[in-house]
Parts: C-alpha cells; structure tokens; sequence
C-alpha cells in the first residue's frame, strides 16, 4: 500500500488528468485503466485514490467487478476545486 505522501500523490494527479481530458466538462468520463496506466498508478491504489475523491464528492466512480474503478468523472464541485486551484497558481 502507498505512503501518505504517494495517496495524496496519486489523487493529485488523477485530479489534475480528469481536468485536463475532460476540459472541465462534467459530462465526459475517463476509462479508469487509462488513467492507471497513463499514471503509473497500481490499480489498487486507483481504487483507494478514486474511493477517497469520491467520498469529497469531487469525482463519480463507475465500479467494475472486484471494487475496480471503470470509469471516473469529475463532478461540479471537482471541477470548482480544479478551477480554484489553477486560479492560485496564476
């Protein structure tokens, strides 16, 4: 299992690639194991990483057999979130 710092790691990224492919459009979805293998992130850790962005109700999983994320959409509080950030980064 991933440190505290590769968790925070990972959702960061898996963040930062939905806003990116989507463009911000809440209605797009990314396939879940493209993000995993664009990423290089374990699939378990996917899971754990999808779970926890969820649970802040910034993205929408679609759960495949074996609690594996299919699909993951950005909700509108995710892509505010996305939003806020780039706007602090200038």
């Amino acid at each position: 299992m991933a440190t505290l710092r590769e968790r925070k790691t990972y959702r960061e990224k898996i963040m930062r690639a939905l806003y990116q492919a989507t463009e911000g459009d809440r209605l797009l979805g990314v396939d879940a194991a493209k993000l995993r293998n664009d990423l290089g992130i374990p699939e378990q850790d996917l899971a754990a990483a999808c779970t926890y962005l969820a649970g802040e109700g910034w993205v929408v999983v679609d759960w495949a057999r074996g609690n594996t994320p299919a699909m993951v959409t950005l909700t509108h509080q995710g892509i505010q979130q996305m939003e806020t950030e780039e706007e602090e980064r200038g």
